[in-house]
C-alpha cells in the first residue's frame, strides 16, 4: 500500500466519522492521527492491506468509540447546553472539507449525545457513509441483525425532520441577509419578521465564556436578546460575517483585532429561523484561530449580558 497516494482520500474519510461521532475538530484530529499512525505501523510491518478505506473507516471508528467513553465523564459535567464545534465551509484543511449532509447539522450533531458510543457509531456509519449492515457489524462487533436494531432505536431517538439547507437557495440566502441586516440595524421587528414564532436560541460558553445556562424559546425574547448584543458589541468593535457551518448558514463574530468570538448558526426550516446555536467556548473555536477572550470584553464593556 502506498500510504503517501492513500492519505488525502483516508485522512477526509477517518475524520468525516470522528467528527460525527464527537463533535469535536480537535478529538476527531486527534483520531485523524492515531488512525494514520496505525496505518503507518501496518504498512512499516509488512502487513497487507487489501482495503485501506475500510481499514481506515475501522479504526476510526473504534478509536471514537474509546473516545466517547473515555469522555462520558466529562460531558456529565459541562456546564450549560453542549454544542458541537462549528466545522466552517471555506475550512483551509483538506481533511476537514468533508461533504455537508443533513448528519452534519448542528441539530443532528446535538442529538447524538443522546445515543450510546455504539449507537452513534451504527448511526454514523448507516446514515452518513451509506454502510451495509455486514460492514457495520465488522466495524463494531456486532452481529447484522443487532446493528438493524440499534438503528432501529438510534432513529427513535434521534429526530432528523429538519430540512437541509442548500447554499445555492436563493430564499434561504435572502432571508439570512434579512436577519443580518436587522441585526446590524438593531431593528426588533425586522429579526422577528425571519423568526419563527417559538425559535429556540441555545448558547454554549462551557463554562470558558458568558453564555445563557439554559436554552431560550420564542421570537420577541431572542430578537431583543440578539439585537441587545449588538448593540454592546458594535461599542467594542465587533464585526460579523456570513458564511456556512456544518451546512447550514452561520454568522461568525469578531472582536475588533479579527479575532473569532463566536459562530451562531442558523436552522431554516419553512422560510424561517426556527433554531439559532451560539458556539462561544473558545476551547470549541481553536481550530478558528485567533480565538479571542469574551471575558475579558465583559470586563471591558462592563455591562455585557450573558449570551
Amino acid at each position: 500500500m502506498d500510504l503517501a497516494a492513500e492519505a488525502p482520500t483516508l485522512r477526509p474519510l477517518m475524520f468525516s466519522i470522528a467528527y460525527r461521532m464527537l463533535g469535536s475538530v480537535a478529538d476527531a484530529e486527534d483520531v485523524v492521527q492515531s488512525g494514520m499512525l496505525r496505518l503507518h505501523e501496518r504498512a512499516a510491518g509488512g502487513q497487507q492491506i487489501d482495503r485501506p478505506d475500510a481499514y481506515a473507516s475501522t479504526v476510526a471508528t473504534r478509536l471514537s468509540i474509546d473516545a466517547l467513553r473515555s469522555a462520558h465523564r466529562t460531558r456529565e459535567l459541562y456546564v450549560g447546553p453542549w454544542l458541537p464545534e462549528p466545522l466552517l465551509v471555506d475550512d483551509e484543511d483538506p481533511a476537514r472539507r468533508i461533504e455537508h449532509d443533513e448528519t452534519m447539522s448542528v441539530a443532528v450533531l446535538t442529538m447524538l449525545e443522546r445515543l450510546g458510543p455504539v449507537e452513534r457509531a451504527v448511526f454514523v456509519l448507516r446514515e452518513a457513509l451509506g454502510f451495509d449492515y455486514a460492514e457495520i457489524a465488522r466495524i463494531v462487533e456486532r452481529d447484522p441483525a443487532a446493528c438493524r436494531q440499534i438503528l432501529h432505536r438510534a432513529r427513535q431517538r434521534v429526530t432528523t425532520a429538519s430540512s437541509r439547507f442548500d447554499a445555492d437557495d436563493a430564499d434561504a440566502a435572502r432571508l439570512v441577509g434579512e436577519f443580518v441586516a436587522a441585526l446590524r440595524a438593531g431593528d426588533v421587528d425586522a429579526v422577528i419578521r425571519v423568526l419563527s414564532d417559538d425559535v429556540v436560541f441555545t448558547a454554549d460558553g462551557g463554562g470558558r465564556a458568558p453564555a445563557i445556562q439554559r436554552p431560550m424559546t420564542g421570537d420577541l425574547a431572542v430578537a431583543r436578546f440578539l439585537v441587545g448584543l449588538m448593540r454592546r458589541g458594535d461599542m467594542l468593535g465587533v464585526t460579523l460575517e456570513t458564511t456556512l457551518a456544518n451546512g447550514e448558514p452561520c454568522v461568525v463574530f469578531r472582536s475588533s483585532d479579527g479575532a473569532t468570538l463566536s459562530v451562531l448558526t442558523l436552522h431554516i426550516d419553512a422560510g424561517t429561523i426556527g433554531a439559532i446555536a451560539n458556539q462561544l467556548n473558545p476551547e470549541k473555536l481553536q481550530h478558528l484561530a485567533p480565538v479571542g477572550d469574551l471575558f475579558a470584553l465583559v470586563r471591558q464593556e462592563g455591562a455585557w449580558p450573558e449570551t
